[in-house]
């Protein structure tokens, strides 16, 4: 493989020195673009842009176009191991992802197999080492996957919701159940970040978009524990250095310490955790990704300039800080506002 030009992402997920703080964004090939959305309209549909090897790897690349970011995210979806599973993905204009076939009865759940990924799902494997060939070493590139409780919310509701009535009642009512689509889970997701490994992914993050939707104790329970499971069950050595793993619960900033005791190296805040109070409660442990909310990229420059800055000094000079949004980034974001926001954070976090 090609020698990585800009390797500053990783070396913060490692906690080393770098010479900045490296910045990407989550969702930063996506709708807010509007040569992304001259793809899409190219492919017809999200899932056929998806599918769609050349056209994935293109959408990918297209914010480095752009914006001088140290890190590309593989151009997917998080619902692809459920779609594999049989339970029909389709996205309905202006109302999200939907499943033909979500998961109503104890049978549902017991006739579900685990992936295999190099059967099941190649086009993810396909775009991720065409987008590694042609990423050339420029900047590492990212793999991802939802959480094991995160899949299992859109599975049983069979799209995302308010309230989880469906998948809280399966909870309390039947948890040894949830637990017997969790572990399913939390194996295809497994077989599916080490599959992307091996194709090229360099780091990796996993997305607990609704952890923070659960209790405590259920956090603990049907969230956390499986993506623990996954960490341990992930090849994090490829190409002769370290895969990092980045976990990221919406809504879980009362339970970093706990996260960091996983074995990840990175944590994902969202913008409601100061990020100098994750940093004192993590320490040393991990890296921290963050934190700033996507609305302020509606504001004036000089108040993303600003924001940009409060986030830099509240983390400080240490190492191990990745700056992102503390959410991804929403579809009627100027993109020059998104300039202006990695013009900043390149300035204000120079050595």
């Amino acid at each position: 493989m090609t020698e990585l030009k800009n390797d500053r992402f990783l070396k913060a997920l490692m906690r080393q020195p770098v010479d900045r703080t490296p910045i990407w964004i989550m969702r930063q090939a996506g709708r807010y673009l509007p040569e992304y959305r001259a793809t899409r309209s190219q492919a017809g549909d999200f899932m056929s842009l998806c599918k769609n090897t050349e056209l994935a790897c293109e959408v990918t690349l297209q914010p480095l176009e752009r914006f001088e970011l140290d890190a590309a995210i593989l151009f997917s979806d998080i619902l692809t191991i459920p779609d594999a599973m049989g339970l029909g993905l389709y996205f309905a204009e202006g109302e999200g992802p939907k499943f033909h076939k979500p998961l109503r009865t104890e049978k549902d759940v017991e006739r579900l197999e685990v992936i295999n990924t190099a059967s099941d799902l190649t086009y993810v494997t396909d775009a991720v080492s065409t987008i590694r060939r042609e990423l050339n070493g420029r900047v590492p590139l990212i793999g991802f996957s939802g959480s094991p409780w995160t899949l299992a919310t859109y599975m049983i509701e069979g799209q995302s919701s308010r309230d989880f009535a469906r998948a809280k009642t399966m909870l309390y009512t039947q948890p040894e159940l949830l637990h017997q689509l969790l572990d399913k889970l939390a194996l295809s997701v497994i077989d599916y970040l080490n599959a992307q490994i091996a194709s090229g992914a360099q780091a990796v993050q996993i997305f607990d978009t609704w952890g923070g939707v659960l209790s405590h104790a259920a956090y603990q329970e049907f969230s956390l524990a499986y993506m623990q499971k996954i960490v341990a069950g992930l090849n994090t050595q490829s190409e002769g250095r370290q895969v990092p793993v980045i976990l990221f619960t919406k809504g879980g900033g009362q339970w970093l310490s706990a996260m960091a005791d996983t074995g990840c190296n990175c944590l994902g805040l969202d913008w409601t955790t100061n990020i100098g109070v994750a940093r004192h409660l993590v320490g040393d442990r991990v890296a921290l990704q963050g934190n700033m909310d996507p609305s302020v990229l509606r504001g004036s420059d000089s108040s993303i300039e600003a924001e940009a800055k409060t986030i830099l000094a509240s983390f400080g000079n240490n190492p191990g800080h990745i700056f992102n949004l503390g959410h991804g980034i929403t579809p009627d974001i100027n993109p020059d506002k998104v300039k202006v926001l990695v013009d900043a954070v390149q300035t204000h976090s120079a050595k």
